[in-house]
């Protein structure tokens, strides 16, 4: 599926809205808008998540702490890494999960700002 690239500094937050999502740059050779773009690293394909204030309806606080990215690009690779991208806007088309520390789906990320010069697959 195609969808735009994203980089190290696009703006995402947690279903909760006030959890801060960062992209740790991997790479710092391929650059859109003046920012690394984001790849996927080998292994679990996860970004941190700060400051979410979820907490049960039973008190317990179950925070999003990661958000587990599920789309890789297909065809685009920046030094043999898929580039991270996300889906144009749409119904069911959320690139990722948050998840609290005992894993728990907590729904997608919000994506803000991107890039919307380059459409990868």
């Amino acid at each position: 599926m195609p969808g735009f690239l994203l980089h190290a500094n696009a703006a995402m937050t947690c279903q909760h809205a006030a959890g801060q999502a960062r992209i740790a740059p991997v790479q710092t050779r391929v650059l859109v808008s003046a920012q690394p773009v984001a790849t996927i690293p080998p292994g679990a394909p996860t970004i941190a998540v700060m400051g979410c204030p979820f907490t049960l309806p039973n008190g317990k606080p179950q925070p999003c702490v990661t958000i587990k990215w599920a789309m890789p690009s297909a065809r685009v690779t920046i030094m043999g890494l898929p580039a991270m991208v996300t889906p144009p806007p749409g119904p069911g088309t959320g690139p990722g999960i948050c998840q609290s520390v005992e894993q728990i789906p907590q729904g997608a990320p919000i994506v803000g700002a991107v890039q919307t010069r380059v459409l990868a697959t």
